[in-house]
């Protein structure tokens, strides 16, 4: 499936300021970007990091195509702007966290510079991607926290917002899923598509029974039968153990039943008993019907016997938030840091090119501790509180990890694209790593994001320089 998108997937103030900066003679200013987030979602202790391989993609292929070209005219923008526009490229360096990796509140997880036409008008590409696929990936890493080994498929493409679902299926198997019904996700992304039958299926034909031998007749290797469009317990599942049976004699196998609705505990036990009682204890139980983290937690806390959960809804629409706050701004122009000011200390940014250093124990656990440098300095020995200069932290004798990693030089990958399954399996490697007390559903605890003293110093010389210069 192609997913492709020109340079004019942005917002139109992008192009205006692009244009001023054009017109201006800044079109050559060097200009650095940091891209971060403010708040964990879902009330959660971290936030796994997802669609970079999608990010970076896009970035490389950036073009203007005609048609846009044509389109920005007639919206009467500068013609020697939009010939410089035509012959655009992004040939900026991108430095970032791998894709997988746990981060966390107003720690920069994506540097980007270059030109500053460039680099502002990749903001809101960058923010639509990392934002929605890093919110639906946390979700799905909490889903799999609780549901220890079952198997987990993604169904939500019908909620999803448009082809957004695309991306959502994606994000869903990099934070810890199995599968997805999307197909054309799967087809893109190389992912394991799944998928079982509708209750229309059923009613379409005269009776339950005839329903599913025809289903499975036809799909003898994808045999799982949806058993509650009637009585799921009066002829749903016997109905299933008939065509089981008939199926074994045939040589062929039952893969599984599904539960869509009613008490799903009740159910899956009664369901397993009856199965069991048939002699086909290797069909599994799937289940459905509006499932998130704690309705999967609460199932299987009360025992129930259910194999592969099939979520929909509230992941492929990130509830409860349904968004991720990250923010793209600018911290350096030319050779000089920038910061911008506010009344809220939380949305005072962090100025000039940084880098950000994880703590790591000698057990090999994350210490809780992220701490936020000068690109150009080693590794901190103590971090002070962004928020609360009284408070700050000892980080003698811990190793360091410095996360921000060079991505792209010039508009070019430096390193070979990064799978999905490749970054599954590093997102459950680096949640590993994360100590149990920031994974809770319930008031995780909150990671320590801290600044450096020359950061610390760097801000506050900045916040008093616009002070005086506001009051003079």
């Amino acid at each position: 499936m192609d997913l492709a998108i020109t340079a004019s997937y942005t917002d139109l103030y992008q192009i205006a300021m692009g244009q001023a900066y054009f017109l201006n003679g800044k079109r050559d200013l060097h200009a650095t970007f940091d891209y971060f987030f403010r708040k964990a979602p879902a009330g959660g202790g971290y936030t796994v990091f997802a669609g970079l391989g999608d990010a970076l993609e896009m970035l490389h292929g950036l073009r203007f195509a005609a048609s846009d070209i044509e389109y920005l005219a007639s919206l009467g923008f500068d013609a020697q702007y939009l010939e410089h526009l035509a012959q655009l490229r992004f040939r900026g360096t991108v430095h970032g966290v791998r894709e997988g990796d746990i981060i966390f509140p107003t720690e920069p997880v994506l540097r980007v510079s270059g030109n500053i036409i460039e680099v502002q008008l990749v903001e809101t590409l960058l923010l639509n991607v990392l934002n929605f696929q890093s919110l639906i990936a946390t979700k799905a890493a909490r889903i799999r926290s609780v549901a220890g080994s079952a198997i987990l498929s993604e169904f939500g493409m019908r909620r999803a917002p448009g082809l957004g679902s695309v991306w959502g299926s994606r994000a869903a198997v990099v934070g810890g899923f199995d599968s997805t019904s999307n197909l054309a996700a799967a087809r893109r992304y190389g992912l394991k598509a799944e998928g079982t039958m509708a209750h229309s299926f059923i009613q379409l034909h005269d009776d339950e029974l005839t329903a599913f031998r025809k289903f499975v007749a036809a799909n003898p290797d994808r045999a799982t039968l949806l058993v509650d469009t009637y009585d799921t317990l009066a002829s749903g599942v016997p109905n299933a153990i008939t065509v089981g049976h008939e199926m074994a004699a045939r040589g062929q196998r039952l893969r599984a039943i599904r539960l869509d609705s009613g008490d799903l505990t009740f159910l899956s036990r009664r369901a397993r008993t009856m199965l069991d009682a048939a002699g086909l204890a290797d069909v599994k139980i799937a289940a459905s019907n509006q499932l998130d983290e704690f309705i999967v937690r609460s199932l299987l806390q009360q025992g129930a016997p259910i194999d592969i959960f099939g979520v929909g809804t509230s992941l492929a629409t990130g509830q409860p938030d349904a968004v991720l706050d990250g923010v793209y701004k600018l911290c350096a122009a030319g050779d000089a840091p920038r910061i911008k000011i506010s009344e809220a200390l939380a949305k005072i940014t962090l100025p000039g090119v940084k880098q950000v250093w994880r703590m790591v124990d000698a057990d090999g656990k994350f210490h809780g501790a992220d701490v936020v440098a000068m690109a150009s300095e080693a590794q901190p020995a103590r971090m002070i509180d962004p928020f609360d200069a009284g408070r700050t932290l000892g980080l003698a004798g811990l190793r360091g990890e410095a996360q921000l990693q060079l991505l792209m030089a010039d508009g070019e990958p430096v390193q070979p694209p990064v799978g999905v399954a490749e970054a599954a399996r590093y997102c459950q490697q680096r949640l590993a790593m994360l100590p149990d007390e920031y994974k809770r559903l319930e008031y995780p605890h909150q990671y320590k994001v801290g600044v450096s003293d020359s950061l610390h110093d760097l801000r506050n010389a900045l916040r008093r320089r616009y002070a005086t210069a506001a009051s003079g």
